[in-house]
């Protein structure tokens, strides 16, 4: 645990201070985001979040090769990161020309595609589906088929969520640290090795993200961009992808405390970048129906996403970001909870949690308006 938390703040540190050379190298290639109608904010703003991100991503998975534990581990660790590592390259200088010339949606459609390939070609993929109690084989072309899905799904879907500051990089960071402990402790409680690429990435991708908020909270003195938004959902989607490959899903069989684990943790691995960004995929969904029923392109943007619904109906913009903040943790440690401990408390718990959350959406305004009046 004490080199995963070395790792983590590597990542944070190094994004923190590249954040700032970044903001600069922004400014001086004209990376800016103008002020648009559909937008949220007031003045333009540079982008590159995402090369000060992959910076401290591939700083931290550095350091972690020369650390005592993870460096004696299997290659196997440090083979999926590098090949994650390079991934995230190929994804983030894609969304970095997309920052600049603002690519079409095939061009970066077809960049995401190639980034999850070279993933897939290094090893990183899907061995099998868990399908009703079931798990199916996957051969080549099938695991690279799901591989390549998942990737382009979630690499979307938090772009699609990017539109409020700090709120794509810190529910991302959310889902890392949600992920490592499920990882983690499922490693442990199953007598397996600690060694773990996707929690050696999780630790970096979350200190990566925390790192560049400071920079990127309201009101954001940077943006992550598509290079950004791009980078961190491919780098949680691999690490679930690597989780799969590491440990045989006949082996995750034991819960916490020695309690009987149910079936969904050999299913979390597949569903839980989609549980994570439950919300961001919903409102991907309702985007694109909205859009073609307006006869419009489903990638063409508008101001009718769910953070910007926040702001109408109240909230401020830190609020509806801390709210988005609490569905992403209410999904994702909902999820990791309810698939590691047995019992009805677990589902108890998190019922709960949903009500005062859901609850908080609605209410806040209604109160506020109330003291103001």
């Amino acid at each position: 645990m004490r080199e995963y938390l070395v790792v983590f703040g590597i990542a944070l540190g190094v994004t923190y201070l590249l954040a700032s050379i970044a903001r600069q190298a922004a400014y001086r290639f004209g990376a800016v985001a103008r002020v648009r109608d559909r937008d949220v904010h007031a003045i333009p703003t540079p982008y590159f979040g995402g090369p000060a991100m992959l910076g401290g991503i591939v700083a931290a998975y550095l350091v972690a090769t020369h650390l005592p534990f993870l460096s004696l581990a299997d290659d196997g660790v440090f083979k999926d990161a590098r090949a994650v590592v390079l991934g995230g390259v190929v994804i983030c200088l894609v969304g970095i020309v997309d920052d600049l010339y603002e690519l079409d949606a095939l061009s970066k459609f077809a960049g995401q595609v190639l980034a999850g390939i070279i993933v897939v070609a290094q090893g990183v993929q899907f061995v099998y589906l868990p399908l009703y109690g079931n798990y199916i084989g996957l051969d080549q072309a099938q695991a690279l088929i799901f591989t390549v899905l998942l990737i382009v799904g979630t690499a979307n879907a938090v772009n699609f969520v990017d539109g409020l500051d700090g709120l794509a990089a810190g529910m991302v960071a959310i889902g890392a640290v949600a992920f490592f402990a499920y990882a983690f402790v499922l490693a442990v409680e199953n007598g397996e090795t600690r060694a773990i690429a996707a929690a050696l990435l999780t630790a970096a991708l979350a200190g990566a993200c925390i790192g560049i908020l400071p920079h990127n909270f309201f009101p954001a003195r940077m943006f992550i961009g598509d290079s950004g938004s791009m980078l961190i959902g491919f780098v949680l989607a691999c690490s679930s992808i690597s989780l799969t490959g590491q440990f045989p899903a006949t082996e995750l069989s034991e819960g916490i405390g020695g309690a009987e684990a149910s079936f969904l943790p050999a299913l979390l691995p597949v569903i839980l970048p989609f549980t994570i960004l439950l919300v961001p995929f919903v409102d991907l969904a309702l985007a694109v129906v909205r859009r073609t029923r307006a006869g419009r392109s489903p990638f063409s943007p508008d101001k009718m996403h769910i953070h910007h619904r926040l702001l109408e109906i109240g909230h401020s913009h830190r609020r509806a970001v801390l709210l988005m903040y609490a569905f992403a943790g209410l999904v994702a440690f909902g999820s990791v909870v309810i698939s590691l401990f047995s019992g009805w408390q677990s589902i108890a718990g998190f019922g709960a949690l949903a009500v005062l959350t859901i609850a908080a959406v609605f209410l806040l305004p209604k109160l506020e308006e109330k003291v103001w009046s």
